[in-house]
C-alpha cells in the first residue's frame, strides 16, 4: 500500500542534473531526445521504425534463440523473442551488472519498471508489441562491485581471484557463499525457497552469465522478460562500423567532450559521470579484458605485449568483432544498434551519463532512446509504519539529515518554545532604530552598532542551541527511537534500495513480493514512493 509520494529532488538523494531533467529544464533539451511521457512514444516509435535496420531483427532473434536453448523459459518470454522479428515490435530495456543474487534491491525496481512500462505502452499503442529487456553486463570487469550481497546487515562475499569479463567467470567457489547464506536464512518456507533459488542458480550453472540468466528468468520470466547477453559474436558483427568510427576517427571522444563542456556551462553543480577516452573499447580474449590505447601510431592492448598496426587492427575488427568490448561510453550505443529500442530505464547515475551521449548517437546515425528514471521505493512493514505514526513523524521526515530530523521533532514536541526566531526578529527591529540614530548623528557609530547586533544575535543562537541540547537530553527516549528507526530504514545513512538484498524482504513476503511491487510501481509516475507491506 502506498503511504507517501515524495518528489525525487526533495529526498536529498538525487543530483541537481537529474532533478533538472525531471523538471524538464529547457537548457537540458539538447541532451536528450524525448521526455518520458506516454504521448512522446508515438514519435519515438516512428523514428525507430525508420532508423532500425529490419535485417537486424532476424539476427537478434537467432542470437536470442541460441542464448535461450538451455533455458526453461515461459511461453510469454518465448513469444516475445519470436515477436522481435515483427516490424511492429519494440523493446524497452534496463541494464545491470551480474551482482551475486541480484545485489542491491534496486535490481528488482529496474526490471519491474521495465516490465510495467512495456505493459503501459501496450495499452496506449495496442497495434504494437513491446518487449521488456534485461541487458546483462556480462562484459564488465569490475568484480569487486558485484561479488557480494547483504542480508541482516551481514555481507556475503565471494572470495576469488578474477580477471576478464565477469560473465565468463566460473561459478567455482560459490559453494562457500551458499553454505554461510543458508545458515543465515533459517528453516522457514520462504527461507527454503531462497536457498533453493541460490543453489540452482549458482551451484548448477557453470558461468556467472548462465547463473544470472537463470536467476532473472526464475524471478521475472512469467512476466515475459527477455534477457540479452551482448557477449555474442553475431550481435557484435552489427557493431563493426561503429567500432571503427570510435577507434579510427575518435568520434565518441570528440562528441562526448563537446557535450561535457556544454553541460558544464549550464551549471557547475552538474557532476560529470564519465569521461571518454581516445579509444572506448577493451580487447577481450581468453580471460583478458584490457583497454586499447594508441601509442605512436600503434594500437596496444594495455598491460600486455599485444600490438596492432592500424591496418592489422582494422582486419582484427572485421574478423573477430567479438574481441572488442565496449566501455561505459560505447555500451549504450551497442545496445541501441542491436535492439529495436524505445526507452532506456536506469538510475540517476546512469541517466546522468546517458545525457552525455546524444551527440555521439546523432553522429553515428543511431536513434537516441527516451530516458526514464527507474522507480524507487522505501518499503516499510506494518510494525515500522506504526512506529512512524507513534513518533508523530511523516514518512517524508525520515529522508531528512538525522540531526535535522531530531532537531525538527524536538522543537515540535517540546513543552517549551525552543524557536528564538521571534526574539531575533524583535532584536533586529531594535537595532534598526539604532542604525537610524547612527546615520543622523555620527556615521562612525554605525560599525559599533553592527558589531553589537552580531554579538547579541550570536548570543541568542548559542542560547537556542543550549536549550535544544537540554531538551534532547530530557526527551532522550524520543531521540533514541527516532534514530534507531531511521538507521533501520536507511542502512549506512543511504537509501534502503542501495543496500538491502531482495532476500531480506522475501523472508517476510515470500512469492508475494514481486507481484506486490508490480502492482505498486507506476513507471511513468516520477516520484519516490513509500510503500507499506
Amino acid at each position: 500500500m502506498q503511504v507517501a509520494c515524495i518528489p525525487f529532488k526533495k529526498t536529498g538523494y538525487f543530483s541537481s542534473l537529474i532533478s533538472d531533467y525531471l523538471d524538464e529544464n529547457k537548457k537540458l533539451k539538447p541532451f536528450y531526445n524525448r521526455f518520458p511521457e506516454i504521448e512522446e512514444f508515438k514519435a519515438q516509435i516512428e523514428e525507430k521504425s525508420e532508423t532500425y535496420a529490419h535485417a537486424n531483427r532476424k539476427i537478434l532473434n537467432q542470437a536470442l534463440q541460441q542464448q535461450y536453448k538451455n533455458v526453461k523459459a515461459s511461453k510469454t518470454t518465448l513469444s516475445n523473442i519470436s515477436a522481435l522479428i515483427d516490424k511492429n515490435t519494440f523493446t524497452v530495456v534496463t541494464g545491470h551488472q551480474l551482482n551475486i543474487f541480484t545485489g542491491p534491491l534496486y535490481f528488482l525496481y529496474k526490471i519491474i519498471t521495465t516490465i510495467n512500462l512495456a505493459n503501459t505502452l501496450k495499452k496506449s499503442y495496442p497495434k504494437n508489441n513491446f518487449v521488456p529487456i534485461y541487458w546483462m553486463a556480462t562484459e564488465d570487469h569490475d568484480f569487486d562491485e558485484i561479488n557480494y550481497f547483504n542480508l541482516h546487515s551481514k555481507k556475503f562475499h565471494w572470495n576469488r581471484v578474477a580477471g576478464g569479463a565477469v560473465g565468463r567467470l566460473s561459478t567455482e567457489g560459490l559453494e562457500a557463499v551458499f553454505d554461510t547464506f543458508s545458515k543465515e536464512l533459517g528453516n522457514t518456507a520462504n527461507a527454503k525457497d531462497l536457498e533453493g533459488l541460490f543453489k540452482k542458480a549458482y551451484l548448477e550453472h557453470k558461468s556467472l552469465t548462465e547463473a544470472t540468466r537463470y536467476l532473472a528468468n526464475e524471478l521475472f520470466g512469467d512476466y515475459g522478460l527477455v534477457i540479452v547477453d551482448g557477449d555474442d559474436v553475431e550481435l557484435k558483427k552489427l557493431l563493426i562500423p561503429h567500432i571503427k568510427k570510435d577507434i579510427f576517427d575518435s568520434l565518441s571522444y570528440k562528441e562526448v567532450n563537446k557535450t561535457i563542456a556544454a553541460l558544464e556551462t549550464i551549471s557547475p553543480s552538474y557532476k560529470i559521470q564519465v569521461n571518454p577516452r581516445e579509444i572506448n573499447y577493451f580487447y577481450l580474449k581468453n580471460g583478458l579484458r584490457e583497454r586499447l590505447v594508441e601509442q605512436e601510431g600503434v594500437i596496444q592492448v594495455n598491460n600486455t605485449q599485444i600490438k596492432f598496426s592500424k591496418d592489422e587492427l582494422f582486419q582484427e575488427i572485421e574478423e573477430h568483432p567479438e574481441r572488442f568490448s565496449p566501455n561505459v561510453v560505447t555500451r549504450p550505443l551497442y545496445q541501441e544498434v542491436i535492439l529495436p529500442n524505445l526507452c532506456y530505464i536506469g538510475g540517476g547515475g546512469e541517466l546522468a551519463y546517458w545525457l552525455e551521449f546524444k551527440s555521439t548517437f546523432d553522429a553515428m546515425k543511431v536513434s537516441f532512446p527516451i530516458l526514464l528514471l527507474r522507480n524507487s521505493a522505501l518499503l516499510i512493514s506494518e510494525k515500522e509504519y506504526k512506529k512512524i505514526k507513534n513518533l508523530g513523524l511523516k514518512p517524508a521526515d525520515l529522508f531528512l539529515n538525522q540531526n535535522t530530523l531530531i532537531n525538527k521533532r524536538i522543537r515540535e514536541i517540546s513543552n517549551i518554545d525552543i524557536d528564538f526566531s521571534g526574539q531575533k526578529e524583535h532584536l533586529k527591529q531594535q537595532f534598526e532604530a539604532l542604525y537610524k540614530l547612527a546615520e543622523a548623528t555620527d556615521r562612525s557609530f554605525y560599525g559599533a552598532v553592527k558589531a553589537q547586533e552580531v554579538k547579541q544575535l550570536n548570543g541568542l543562537d548559542r542560547l537556542e542551541k543550549r536549550l535544544l541540547k537540554a531538551q534532547k537530553i530530557k526527551l532522550k527516549d524520543q531521540v533514541i527511537r527516532m534514530t534507531a528507526l531511521q538507521n533501520q530504514l536507511f542502512p549506512n545513512k543511504s537509501l534502503q534500495e542501495r543496500s538491502l538484498n531482495f532476500s531480506e524482504l522475501y523472508m517476510e513476503m515470500g512469492d508475494k513480493l514481486i507481484p506486490f511491487l508490480i502492482k505498486a510501481l507506476n513507471p511513468l509516475h516520477q516520484e519516490f514512493l513509500v510503500l507499506k507491506y
